[in-house]
């Protein structure tokens, strides 16, 4: 990412790296001001929340160390807290965004929210349970909640 990309720009990317289709409405909340998907006149902002479209992201993080906040869903509501730790000089030899680590695969998207994925987990190994083979199928029967592949996150980034 580079500060002069957008807050959709970065939403676009936390969207790839989880998997997701950018179905939902989104916020950023950086230092109590509220970023994300803005349609003037609609009545759900009520004018209190800027353009992710516009807003560039060198334009609100300036410092290193800055702590914010990444709503996805607001029924689901997966809250992600981003931490800068450091501004690193841009390198030529790398295309950019890059996923440089990760762990565990992503919730699908329109899941339920955290309760209801771990709930669908549980159902999942659960042979037994009434609502096994309906999880499995929605889920995906190759769904492995431990994978995390980093080439297929850069590939699509």
């Amino acid at each position: 990412m580079d500060i002069k990309d957008t807050f959709s720009d970065l939403h676009c990317n936390i969207q790839i790296a989880m998997g997701w289709d950018h179905s939902q409405l989104f916020e950023f909340d950086v230092k109590s001001t509220k970023i994300g998907d803005y349609e003037e006149g609609d009545p759900m902002w009520g004018g209190q929340v800027l353009d992710a479209d516009v807003v560039s992201i060198g334009e609100m993080v300036k410092n290193k160390k800055i702590k914010f906040d990444y709503i996805y869903d607001f029924g689901d509501s997966w809250e992600h807290e981003i931490k800068v730790e450091k501004f690193l000089d841009r390198d030529e030899s790398i295309e950019y965004p890059i996923c440089i680590d990760g762990a565990l695969n992503c919730p699908p998207d329109l899941c339920g929210g955290v309760w209801r994925y771990y709930q669908k987990l549980k159902i999942m190994k659960d042979v037994n349970h009434e609502d096994h083979k309906e999880i499995l199928q929605w889920m995906g029967e190759d769904f492995d909640p431990e994978h995390f592949d980093k080439e297929l996150i850069n590939e699509k980034l």
